[in-house]
C-alpha cells in the first residue's frame, strides 16, 4: 500500500492506525519499487501516477484496476498499448471494465433491506461480489449487446465485469445479498420462495430512469456532433450544457454568436471549445454557398433557383438539415420555439428516407409507472392503411432495439380480434395478419383494446390464444395519428409520464424534431437519443460499404 509519500512502511513515523495495519517491513519505497513483479496494481489516487514503465516491470497478465476519476492513474489507451497482456479497467464508462459503485450499492441494500437485515456485513459484500462475478461468466443477452453498441461481449479481458445496467443484475445481487444475511444471522425476515423473489425484483425494471441512463451510457462511449438549430434559446442552450458537460454530445450551436455567449454567460457555460455558427453572417458565405448549390443540385428539377436555394440556407433549419446532410455534423435536434409542421419540412426535404423505407414515422417513449412504453405514430402519417401500419410497427421495432428493449407489440383497436368489421379496426387485423406471416420473430397481437394489452390477467380471461400472454407489453400501434398523440399526451399530462419524443423513424440521417415547447430534459433525453441513432447510422453505413 502506498499514499503521497510512497510505501507505508513500519519504520516511517506518525503513522495513522489505519495505516499501520498495512505497513510493511520490505525493502520497498516507492510505487515504481512496489509495480516491480507485482501481479495487481489498485489505483484510487490521482490522474497519470502509473508510468508505462511501471507497467512493464509488473508480472505477466497484469490486473490493474485505474479507479480515479475523471482520470485514471493511467490512461486506457496507454495501459492497452504497452502490453497485450493487461487486464485494464478504469471508473469510465467510455471503456471496457467499468467499476461502478452503481454495480453493487443498490442491490446490496436491495437483498438488505428486503429480509429486514440487521447489518450489512462482510458474508453479504462477499456474495454480492461473487455474484458479479459469476453473471460475468454467463452469456450476455443480445439487449445488452445493442445497448453497449458490441456484437457480442464474452468473458474476457475486455469484459470481466457486468455492464452497470445489466438488466440482470436485479434478479441476482439482491438474491445472493438476502441469502447470505439469512445464512448469516442478521435476517429479520427470511424469504421463502427465491424465484417469487427474483421474478418480483425483475418486475421492478423499466420503473424509473434507468432506461435513460443506460442510452445516456451508451452515447457517452462515441459522443457526436449535434446541430442545435435555437442556439438562441435559453432552454436549448442549458440542454446542451447537460450534454457536453456530461459528455455524451459535442454540441454545435445555431445562432448569432453576441448573443449566445451572452445567454451562456448568465448560465456559466463555457463555449470555449463549443462551435457557434450564424447562417446570416457573412464569415459562412463559403459554407452557404456549398449547401445552397448541393441543395440546388437536387432540387433544380422541382422548381427551386439557385437563388431560392442560397435564400433557404440563411434559414437555421435548412442550414442545420445541410450540416449533417453532407457530414459536417452527425446530427440535428430543432422544434422547440416552431411547430412540428414547420420544423419538419426542410427535414423531409434534404435528408433521404433510409434503404427500403417509403414513408418516415415517429414514436414517444413514455417513461411511467407502468415501466417504459412505446406509442406509434404520434407525428408523422395521420391515418396509415394496413401496409403502412405494418411498417410503422416495424420501424418501431428496430428503434426499441437500439434502446436496449425487446420489442412486445399490441396493435390498438376499439375491437378485440375480429370482434368488429369496421373498416379502421379490419385495417389493424390485415396489419396483424401480415405481420404474422412476414415477421414471425415479432412478438406482435392485435387488434386489442388497451386495458386488455396491459392488464395480462384481463388478456388471459378471455383470449388466450393471444401471442401476448404472459408477456409485458412495451409498444403500443395506433391506428391513427389522434390517437397515438391524444393518448401520449395523455399519459403525459395525467400521468406525469416522461416523454422522450417524437423520434423520428426511417430518416437516412439522424434528424428529429421537438415538441414546441419542450423542457430541458425532454431535449437531454431527445439529445441521447439522436447521438445513439447517428452511432447506430454510422455503424450500417459501413456495413452497408
Amino acid at each position: 500500500m502506498t499514499d503521497s509519500k510512497g510505501v507505508i512502511r513500519k519504520d516511517r513515523g506518525n503513522l495513522t492506525s489505519q495505516k499501520a495495519e498495512f505497513a510493511t517491513d520490505r525493502d520497498l519505497n516507492t510505487l515504481e519499487d512496489a509495480m516491480k513483479d507485482a501481479d495487481v496494481f489498485i489505483g484510487l489516487s490521482m490522474a497519470d501516477i502509473v508510468t508505462p514503465e511501471m507497467l512493464l516491470s509488473m508480472a505477466n497478465d497484469p490486473i490493474v484496476f485505474a479507479m480515479a476519476n475523471p482520470n485514471p492513474e493511467i490512461k486506457y489507451d496507454i495501459a492497452v498499448a504497452t502490453r497485450k497482456d493487461i487486464i485494464m479497467a478504469t471508473g469510465r464508462s467510455d471503456h471496457p471494465n467499468q467499476v461502478n459503485n452503481v454495480l453493487g450499492f443498490p442491490f446490496i441494500f436491495r437483498g438488505a433491506l428486503d429480509v429486514r437485515a440487521t447489518a450489512i456485513n462482510e458474508a453479504m459484500k462477499k456474495a454480492a461480489t461473487l455474484a458479479l462475478a459469476a453473471l460475468a461468466k454467463e452469456p450476455v443477452p443480445e439487449q445488452v449487446n445493442i445497448a453497449y453498441n458490441k456484437t457480442k461481449l464474452v468473458f474476457g479481458r475486455e469484459y470481466i465485469i457486468p455492464k452497470p445496467f445489466d438488466p440482470r443484475l436485479i434478479g441476482e445481487i439482491p438474491v445472493a445479498v438476502a441469502k447470505a444475511a439469512m445464512e448469516s444471522g442478521v435476517a429479520q425476515e427470511p424469504i421463502n420462495d427465491w424465484e417469487a423473489y427474483k421474478q418480483e425484483l425483475l418486475g421492478r425494471l423499466g420503473n424509473n430512469n434507468t432506461l435513460l441512463e443506460l442510452l445516456r451510457d451508451r452515447a457517452r462511449q462515441d459522443p457526436k456532433r449535434v446541430v442545435y438549430a435555437e442556439g438562441e434559446e435559453i432552454q436549448v442552450l442549458k440542454a446542451a450544457q447537460v450534454a457536453y458537460e456530461d459528455g455524451f454530445a459535442i454540441p454545435v450551436l445555431l445562432g448569432r454568436k453576441e448573443v449566445i455567449q451572452e445567454i451562456a454567460n448568465q448560465i456559466k457555460f463555457d463555449l470555449s471549445e463549443v462551435e457557434i455558427i450564424d447562417p446570416k453572417s457573412k464569415e459562412e458565405k463559403h459554407r452557404k454557398t456549398k449547401y445552397a448549390t448541393h441543395y440546388w443540385v437536387e432540387r433544380k428539377r422541382k422548381g427551386v433557383t439557385l437563388n431560392d436555394a442560397e435564400s433557404l440556407m440563411r434559414d437555421r433549419n435548412y442550414f442545420g438539415a445541410m450540416m449533417v446532410n453532407t457530414g459536417d455534423a452527425d446530427a440535428l435536434l430543432s422544434g422547440y420555439s416552431r411547430s412540428y409542421s414547420t420544423t419538419i419540412k426542410p427535414i423531409l426535404e434534404l435528408i433521404g428516407l433510409q434503404k427500403g423505407i417509403k414513408r418516415a414515422a415517429a414514436t414517444n417513449l413514455m417513461v411511467s409507472d407502468y415501466g417504459p412504453l412505446f406509442i406509434s405514430d404520434t407525428s408523422i402519417n395521420i391515418d396509415p392503411d394496413a401496409k403502412t401500419l405494418a411498417k410503422i410497427t416495424q420501424l418501431t421495432a428496430e428503434t426499441i432495439k437500439m434502446f436496449g428493449v425487446d420489442p412486445v407489440i399490441a396493435m390498438i383497436s376499439y375491437a378485440n380480434f375480429g370482434g368488429s368489421k369496421h373498416i379502421n379496426s379490419a385495417k389493424v387485423d390485415r396489419c396483424v395478419e401480415f405481420l404474422h406471416k412476414a415477421r414471425p420473430d415479432l412478438v406482435v397481437d392485435g387488434p386489442i383494446q388497451t386495458d386488455f394489452a396491459l392488464n395480462n390477467e384481463m388478456l388471459k380471461e378471455r383470449f388466450l390464444f393471444s401471442k401476448l400472454i404472459d408477456k409485458k407489453v412495451n409498444t403500443l400501434i395506433f391506428p391513427s395519428l389522434d390517437a397515438a398523440n391524444a393518448t401520449y399526451k395523455l399519459m403525459k399530462e395525467l400521468n406525469k409520464a416522461s416523454s422522450v419524443g417524437p423520434i423520428l423513424m426511417g430518416m437516412e440521417k439522424a434528424v428529429h424534431v421537438l415538441q414546441l415547447g419542450a423542457t430541458v430534459d425532454e431535449m437531454v433525453n431527445m439529445t441521447a437519443v439522436a447521438v445513439v441513432d447517428a452511432q447506430v447510422k454510422t455503424k450500417q453505413g459501413l456495413l452497408d460499404r
